[in-house]
């Protein structure tokens, strides 16, 4: 089996991706930009242990377009995908050396595993989840999870015929939530999810491309997101994430305003 990247950048170069995210397996590469171009290079191969082949190459196809859009650019990248296990990515993801073989090795420890989620490492304000356990992901728990510690395998993908939001996510008109979406519609129609507590990479600190603190946007977005996620228990899951995260959401906000802005996003998602 063969791990394949599947990234989002935005205004890059092929070389300078390729030895910023360290990568060391094939990958397809989606370039946001201001043209329309297909470039390609062969790395050598690195395989992660003393037995592998270092004259083995891999191969980094490099599509720049000029859409804009982090759900648009990670679908184009499943269209042209061919690894048996598809990694998605974005350019602050730098990788640990040896990733794609801890990788497979977790998918030949747990042959059931359509997906497996592992640790990538964020500053400690940012960070959502760390995994200390295999265990498996179920649809009321999944939320957590973002897009870049995502493996799937391809077959599977193609299968479900699952793609990420177009409304959700950098680029688009809600701020957050496409991986959110994906990872629920995958497990809800059947698919097995689990974590392992395998570190494969690291993120960058820099800018969020959404996140511009705890405001109106913030929270209206997530109500209708909430929407999306769970349907009839909207609300109630929406009060239990105030209320169990006003610690930090309700700083300059007061949590009765916080409530009214997820309530107003729940209703736009009912009116679409």
């Amino acid at each position: 089996m063969k791990v394949e990247i599947l990234a989002s950048v935005m205004n890059t170069t092929l070389p300078e991706t390729v030895e910023h995210m360290n990568l060391q397996s094939d990958a397809v590469i989606i370039n946001q930009c201001d043209r329309l171009t297909y470039e390609e290079m062969k790395i050598a191969g690195h395989g992660g242990s003393a037995e592998a082949d270092p004259r083995e190459e891999y191969l980094i196809r490099y599509y720049s377009f000029p859409e804009r859009g982090i759900g648009r650019s990670r679908n184009e990248a499943i269209l042209r995908a061919e690894g048996d296990i598809c990694l998605f990515s974005d350019a602050d993801i730098v990788y640990e050396d040896g990733y794609e073989t801890a990788i497979l090795a977790e998918f030949e420890r747990n042959p059931e595993a359509d997906m497996i989620i592992f640790n990538i490492t964020v500053e400690e304000e940012r960070r959502t989840y760390h995994i200390t356990e295999r265990k498996r992901v179920r649809w009321y728990n999944c939320g957590r999870y973002g897009a870049v510690s995502f493996a799937i395998r391809r077959d599977r993908l193609l299968e479900s015929g699952i793609t990420f939001s177009l409304l959700f996510g950098g680029g688009a008109k809600y701020s957050n939530g496409e991986d959110s979406l994906f990872l629920t519609e995958f497990i809800k129609k059947g698919y097995r999810v689990y974590t392992a507590p395998v570190t494969i990479g690291r993120e960058e600190a820099g800018e969020s491309s959404w996140f511009r603190g705890y405001n109106e946007k913030f929270f209206h977005d997530r109500g209708v997101l909430y929407h999306y996620l769970y349907g009839r228990l909207e609300w109630i899951l929406a009060l239990r994430f105030l209320y169990a995260h006003k610690s930090t959401l309700c700083v300059d906000v007061p949590l009765k305003q916080a409530k009214r802005w997820m309530r107003e996003g729940i209703r736009e998602a009912k009116r679409r």
